[in-house]
């Protein structure tokens, strides 16, 4: 297989691998809390194909090579439900969610409660507070979730009093971009991503009775689907073709003279 074959392949397998990142941005629009993933690429340069028989230097050859899939924190709009159970959360910090695997953080706050009265995801992870899960009562009603995530409810037939059942736990990370995506919406911190409480009230808050949306932009990721998929196709054609030249070239000189 000659260079110019391996590098349409190289070509090839990098936009297969877009291809499946856009398709998977296009599956989560909806999902709210969702961030949008983009693939990172980088020209890997080959010395070239140096033989003792070639007179001359050789030119170097341009592949691709797939390095890394980013994610892209930017917040999605807040669409209100006037759900007292749906939270959203404006600037940098997310929520801490307790699963079979560990802790993890999502931004995903369409929360609701278990048969237990416990505060936990559409998935059934508990949601923590700063002192742990979050319960409620029975007779609890009311929920009042402050911008600073404390929670408090009325308890009581006469719904005269008042109490606190927590405050949701809220951590941000000096380098998110470290976070490694666990599911749709759940993210987890390797070793080298420390979190750390929020220390400047003035930049985040929580907005009870809203979701954060997905921060896909549709109408690009469209656009960036088709302009994939045009890229792929030309590249499968000039592979074809050379396909086609190097078969001519076989048959050509494997003709015997009459």
């Amino acid at each position: 297989m000659n260079n110019g074959v391996l590098i349409g392949l190289s070509r090839m397998m990098a936009l297969g691998r877009e291809l499946e990142v856009v398709s998977n941005n296009i599956a989560n629009i909806n999902t709210t809390g969702y961030k949008a993933d983009s693939a990172i690429f980088q020209e890997f340069l080959s010395p070239g194909a140096d033989h003792g028989d070639f007179q001359g230097g050789d030119r170097r050859l341009s592949y691709v090579h797939d390095r890394a899939t980013w994610h892209d924190f930017s917040p999605g709009t807040i669409k209100l439900t006037g759900n007292p159970l749906d939270v959203a959360l404006e600037g940098d910090v997310f929520f801490v969610v307790q699963t079979p695997r560990g802790v993890r953080y999502t931004r995903n706050g369409a929360f609701q409660l278990n048969s237990t009265g416990t505060l936990v995801t559409n998935e059934g992870y508990e949601v923590q507070g700063d002192g742990g899960a979050i319960r409620f009562q029975v007779n609890d009603n009311q929920i009042a979730i402050a911008e600073d995530g404390t929670i408090r409810v009325h308890e009581g037939a006469d719904n005269k009093s008042d109490a606190q059942r927590g405050k949701l736990q809220l951590v941000r990370f000096d380098q998110a971009a470290l976070l490694q995506k666990d599911g749709s919406s759940l993210f987890v911190a390797p070793a080298g991503a420390q979190s750390q409480a929020p220390q400047a009230p003035q930049r985040w808050r929580v907005v009870q009775g809203g979701l954060e949306q997905s921060n896909v932009r549709g109408v690009v990721e469209m656009s960036r689907m088709i302009e994939i998929t045009r890229s792929y196709t030309a590249v499968a054609g000039v592979l074809q073709q050379h396909s086609d030249m190097r078969r001519n070239a076989i048959d050509k000189l494997s003709e015997v003279p009459a």
